[in-house]
């Protein structure tokens, strides 16, 4: 009997042995595609195709997408290379609007495409833990919520009001240089770039990646009427 038991640990600690060293030496698989587009893109590359992206929307071109397989791929993780702050404005979908797939886009929106602390953080998480290197910050045109805001006046809720005062510097400094109906227009711009500033205002950890070249920011409006997207930055951080 002890022989038998002996017999039986002797073989069992061969097998383990064995399947030990073929997991050892079997290569791993290669990574996907998708992976490697992301490791070896630069900023301005993947800007490119999300402007080839747009390209397609606006024709109305989209690309075929397996999306069932795709969907059980990304099961396991997400790696997003491009985070968007957006507005919720419902005619504003920065999947559809870029033509992206999933996984693709990490997105934070809000009315006026303004980010308070959890819209900040949830950046952050992108960017530090999910490798995304290219942050847009996209506007559009006919924004309600700036529209408002350069109305001048008080809103019916504490929280609506919260919002307003959020974009109010903008308009304060679109209104230095336009006046009547040209306002919201450019206000709706500087509220980009004010959201783009204070977004970096508000996180040590993105600043970090900006200053150490991990992050790029792009400034952009989304036209309602063509569908186009249209960069706002001269330069971006």
């Amino acid at each position: 009997m002890q022989r038998r038991a002996l017999g039986l640990i002797t073989l069992f600690a061969l097998v383990l042995t064995a399947t030990a060293q073929q997991t050892a030496t079997t290569p791993k698989p290669p990574a996907t595609h998708h992976a490697k587009a992301h490791q070896a893109a630069s900023a301005d590359q993947i800007w490119a195709g999300l402007m080839e992206g747009n390209k397609r929307f606006v024709a109305g071109k989209p690309k075929a997408r397996e999306l069932v397989s795709l969907r059980k791929s990304l099961a396991t993780g997400q790696h997003p290379h491009v985070a968007v702050l957006a507005c919720s404005d419902s005619r504003v979908a920065p999947e559809l609007v870029f033509d992206q797939n999933l996984g693709d886009l990490f997105v934070v929106r809000s009315a006026g495409n303004i980010a308070d602390a959890i819209g900040v953080g949830s950046l952050e998480y992108a960017v530090e833990h999910l490798g995304t290197s290219v942050l847009v910050v996209l506007g559009h045109t006919k924004c309600g919520a700036v529209t408002a805001a350069c109305s001048g006046e008080k809103m019916p809720t504490s929280n609506l009001q919260a919002l307003v005062d959020k974009i109010s510097p903008a308009v304060a400094q679109a209104s230095q240089s336009v006046k009547g109906n040209e306002l919201v227009e450019s206000a709706i711009k500087e509220n980009v770039h004010q959201s783009a500033k204070d977004v970096l205002a508000s996180s040590d950890v993105l600043r970090h990646f900006v200053d150490d070249g991990k992050l790029k920011v792009f400034e952009a409006e989304y036209d309602i009427d063509s569908g186009e997207v249209v960069r706002l930055d001269a330069g971006s951080r």
